[in-house]
């Protein structure tokens, strides 16, 4: 795998000068070259699955924004919600992410596929529970997360009921490539999410509208094309797993009795994880109310460049895929300064990154967002917000790169913290100061979004800085 790809030089490369010089902060014999080639090994397939997924997202919610304004604002407000329903199982994959890395770090394959089948358990357990939830509350989660008007309510509502219909497929899939990536396999998920992608976007074009005799549904269409998708990447995910050439792998006949130690350990990391999902939707559910309160259009203009800026997040999660599986899987091997050197290298490649993201966000902002909806207010608006969101980049991409070095070693305690002081209450405290009280509307909004994303960018490196994760 990957971490196995790092070997010390030779005197012979140093006899031909052939070998990168290597810099004091590095363990001996190790270049960056051979870091960065682990990095990108994990990297690139995350970061082309993540993308390809999220320009589903955006050409998803481009077709809906034909309808207009209503439409973007009714899937906006299910995000959340949705999110929330997600909160108990994308908690516990990262403990299963975290130990996967580590038992095959230490070479336990056995202890890697134990950690796989109790969080396959797990999931299928909280997901059952959260979509029967999810169904039944739909029409009362829309009206609380502030809908504006009768349409806005009803579609919203309707996107929501079926989205819970096919929840459980998609939680399945999560936790397969939850456990792929932890052994630095992320080109399965790659393969499978980017099917399930064509998939929706064939189907949106056929339902949303109705062609080729399928039946106009609009948002109805939108939603049953999502979890269409979804069922399509949830068995050819199984497949893999059932396949049994990757170090991870399922066989039925090895058991899902629920196993004590390992869901203790599963816990230990996944609980702070939980808390801390819980914590974020909490506090982006009050900010999102709030927001909505500013109207349909401001809401549609805000769920835009949310949408646009969830584009920005795909280079900083991918390579947070790095981080965490390098960093478990050096910690596993009893190497903190090769996870020391794995994290640093990989913050500063989502950087570079990030970087060129701010650029086109800050001089193409207005064209991008014309292509969700053409009204001149809309288009404007949107443009101000994406001038913000390019000057956040490189906070927001080092942010997620070393957070996921943090739970890497399982340390989602300090994680849980930061997000409880930046989302919970800062975001939230000062979106209500600007948009309640101070009367700045959209932007205000957005000024406390930015605030947070700063505050919690600084947090997480002087927790990264620290030092003590290398020891959680």
């Amino acid at each position: 795998m990957a971490l196995d790809l790092v070997e010390p030089g030779n005197d012979d490369e140093n006899s031909h000068g052939k070998k990168e010089r290597v810099t004091r902060h590095l363990p001996p014999g190790i270049n960056s070259r051979m870091l960065y080639k682990d990095i990108v090994y994990i990297a690139w397939p995350s970061l082309i699955e993540l993308t390809l997924t999220q320009l589903a997202s955006m050409v998803d919610m481009m077709m809906v924004g034909k309808l207009g304004p209503w439409a973007i604002s009714a899937i906006g407000l299910t995000t959340q919600p949705k999110f929330l329903m997600m909160a108990t199982f994308l908690a516990m994959n990262v403990g299963a992410t975290a130990l996967v890395a580590r038992y095959k770090g230490s070479e336990e394959p056995k202890k890697s596929n134990l950690v796989f089948r109790q969080a396959l358990l797990l999931t299928l357990v909280s997901s059952i529970i959260a979509s029967i939830v999810g169904y039944i509350f739909s029409e009362p989660l829309i009206r609380f997360m502030g809908a504006a008007d009768a349409q806005t309510l009803r579609g919203g509502t309707v996107y929501l009921e079926i989205q819970m219909i096919g929840f459980v497929f998609m939680a399945l899939t999560a936790t397969v490539t939850a456990a792929f990536r932890g052994i630095g396999n992320s080109r399965i998920a790659l393969i499978y999410n980017m099917t399930a992608n064509i998939v929706n976007v064939i189907f949106n074009y056929l339902l949303i509208e109705g062609h080729f005799g399928f039946p106009r549904m609009e948002l109805a269409g939108a939603s049953l094309a999502t979890i269409i998708g979804q069922f399509v990447a949830f068995i050819l995910a199984m497949i893999a797993a059932l396949r049994g050439d990757e170090y991870v792998h399922l066989r039925f006949k090895d058991g899902f009795k629920p196993h004590k130690k390992c869901l203790a350990d599963i816990f230990k990391i996944g609980f702070p994880a939980m808390g801390e999902q819980l914590i974020l939707r909490a506090g982006i559910i009050i900010y999102s109310i709030t927001v909505a309160s500013l109207g349909t259009v401001a809401f549609a203009v805000h769920q835009i460049a949310m949408n646009i800026q969830a584009m920005s997040f795909m280079s900083g999660q991918a390579f947070a895929v790095s981080a965490t599986a390098l960093v478990g899987q050096s910690l596993g091997k009893k190497r903190p300064d090769m996870a020391q050197a794995y994290s640093s290298n990989t913050s500063r490649v989502g950087m570079a990154i990030s970087i060129l993201l701010g650029i086109i966000f800050f001089f193409f902002g207005e064209p991008i967002v014309a292509l969700y909806n053409s009204e001149p207010d809309i288009v404007r608006q949107g443009g101000e917000i994406l001038m913000l969101i390019a000057l956040i980049q490189p906070f927001q991409t080092s942010q997620f790169i070393l957070a996921g070095a943090l739970r890497g070693a399982g340390d989602t305690r300090s994680v849980a913290i930061i997000t409880f002081i930046t989302v919970l209450l800062l975001r939230p405290g000062l979106a209500l100061i600007t948009v309640k009280a101070l009367g700045w509307g959209l932007k205000g909004a957005w000024y406390a979004l930015v605030a947070d994303q700063l505050l919690r960018s600084l947090l997480v490196k002087l927790r990264y800085h620290s030092g003590v994760w290398k020891r959680a």
